[in-house]
């Protein structure tokens, strides 16, 4: 039949609405035909399968319903809509993603007004005017755009041991408030350099509370710690590297929204790894590099942290031209010299190899002084003036100067051949 719906169906064992829409689609009450699944994976399975379906209808107490879901089915080869079946506690599913709520005990009826405003028949034309939109700088597999109006976000990295959760701590202490200081670095340093007794809540809470629902301004606010003596608010990181693993691509990416819409000034302590499916093949390395590559995506600057000597500019070069080949900006990228010789003769020649080593035009390189710091880490106290004023000035400078970053334009999207459906007998 031409016009027919095909429904995927996910529910708990023994939900009512389950059985009544499978009696329906049996008796062609409701002309569909109706794909039960007893497990989120089962869904995944069958939308990736290339097989047209016209929606999605989950229970709203199904344990995996979460924007990753709703983004899988919107990710399809034919974008499928999710109807959630309302299961009382009246979350805000269309802020989740969903295209619309059917209530409890819902009939043959109801189904069929929002299949006819939400759906299309299998068989008729499925070409849907919703292609996929893409997602900003590349971050990954099936995303969505980047939200614009929204706080600054500043990027710190390195190559590692070159004092760059330091020096995220110096940007955030230099800048004018209100600043949220979030640790997104796989290995999180932030607690222990904050003397952190609590380890939570941190990034994994703030992650699943956007899962299925969009907290309020104040509960985001609420999930970081006040830093008095330095002048910010701080986000903890993961307790464990390995818990990557739990925290959602989709959600997290919500949850970084929300902390732009939170904060004025967002300063990220991330990872200078941001490789991805498209330059290794693995999903699994794009989505443990997921903090680092959402942070370099939206990023206004981006702070690369590095050392003097022959070793410490090669390994900023090699950052650099990482985050240059993701689509970072070389005007938005500041290298800092981090425990700079004293030299005036040894920076010029650092700020030359530099220029020269770095195929995109850089912001001029900042040089921050070697000092001890571990003592005042140690006792919760200010960093000195010397190392908080050179790299805030220096980032309000580039903002100055090349403005806020906006979104990416919509990248086409690649069609299998005969994945769109074809037109309908007579």
């Amino acid at each position: 039949m031409p016009d027919r719906f095909v429904l995927l169906g996910l529910a708990p064992a023994r939900a009512e609405w389950f059985r009544a829409v499978g009696h329906w689609c049996n008796a062609a009450s409701v002309p569909a035909e109706f794909v039960k699944c007893v497990s989120v994976e089962q869904v995944r399975a069958q939308l990736a399968s290339g097989r047209p379906f016209s929606a999605v209808v989950v229970d709203g107490a199904t344990p995996g319903l979460d924007r990753d879901l709703v983004d899988a089915a919107a990710a399809a080869t034919v974008p499928v809509p999710v109807l959630v079946v309302d299961d009382g506690r009246r979350r805000p599913w269309p802020d989740v993603g969903a295209a619309a709520v059917l209530p409890p005990g819902f009939g043959p009826d109801h189904l069929l007004d929002a299949l006819a405003a939400h759906a299309s028949p299998v068989g008729a034309v499925l070409v849907s005017s919703a292609v996929d939109d893409g997602r900003a700088g590349g971050v990954g597999r099936g995303g969505r755009t980047d939200v614009g109006g929204q706080g600054r976000v500043l990027a710190v990295c390195g190559p590692g041991g070159t004092g760059a959760s330091t020096m995220a701590i110096a940007l955030a202490q230099g800048l004018p408030g209100p600043v949220l200081l979030a640790d997104l670095a796989l290995h999180a340093e932030q607690a222990m350099l904050h003397d952190g007794r609590d380890v939570v809540p941190g990034v994994q809470e703030l992650a699943e509370a956007f899962r299925t629902r969009r907290p309020s301004t104040n509960e985001v606010r609420g999930l970081a710690y006040r830093v008095e003596e330095r002048g910010y608010d701080l986000l903890l990181g993961l307790r464990q590297a390995r818990a990557w693993s739990g925290v959602r691509p989709r959600a997290f990416e919500a949850a970084f929204e929300g902390l732009r819409a939170a904060w004025p000034t967002v300063v990220c302590d991330t990872d200078a790894d941001v490789e991805g499916e498209r330059e290794c093949g693995s999903a699994d390395v794009e989505d443990r590099h997921m903090m680092a590559r959402t942070s370099m995506a939206r990023a206004d600057v981006v702070v690369v942290v590095g050392l003097p000597g022959m070793k410490g500019l090669h390994a900023m070069v090699r950052v650099i031209e990482d985050l240059v080949s993701f689509g970072v900006s070389g005007r938005r990228v500041i290298p800092v010299v981090n425990r700079a010789p004293r030299s005036p003769r040894a920076r010029v020649e650092m700020a030359t190899a530099l220029g020269g080593l770095v195929r995109s035009p850089l912001a001029g390189p900042v040089f921050v002084p070697d000092r001890k710091v571990d003592d005042l880490l140690r006792d919760g106290a200010r960093l000195p003036p010397v190392l908080t004023a050179p790299v805030a000035a220096a980032c309000s400078a580039v903002l100055s100067r090349v403005g806020p970053r906006r979104p990416a334009p919509t990248e086409p999207t690649l069609i299998a051949p005969s994945s769109l459906g074809s037109w309908g007998a007579g």
